[in-house]
């Protein structure tokens, strides 16, 4: 019997389901009361949809023009899209896109203290 043998050779068998992260409750309306107010707070604010991991749930960052963010659990890639048409603000998703390089660059500052 060989190694693969083993593994199964149907459609599915063998092989794990593919995960949207972890179950966890959300709080929607306190992740809505944050997200606005950092919407309200900022300039240029856009919003980045990211997809669920085996650690955490499908997750929204929201990008000031400076690069400023925010990020929060929202539940499903829906609901991400969902949140930022309400909060008035463009939405793309960070597979398509990717992150603007304001948001390395603010985070980089904020290392060493700079900002």
């Amino acid at each position: 019997m060989g190694w693969f043998s083993r593994r199964g050779s149907r459609k599915g068998e063998g092989r794990q389901a593919r995960s949207d992260g972890p179950q966890m409750e959300i709080d929607r309306k306190a992740v809505e009361a944050h997200l606005r107010a950092f919407v309200d707070s900022k300039r240029g604010v856009e919003a980045y949809v990211e997809p669920a991991t085996s650690v955490t749930t499908t997750t929204i960052v929201l990008i000031a023009w400076d690069g400023e963010w925010t990020r929060r659990a929202v539940g499903s890639p829906r609901d991400g899209f969902d949140i930022s048409q309400k909060l008035g603000v463009p939405v793309y998703d960070v597979n398509k896109t990717g992150y603007p390089n304001r948001m390395r660059e603010w985070s980089k500052r904020r290392r060493r203290g700079d900002a």
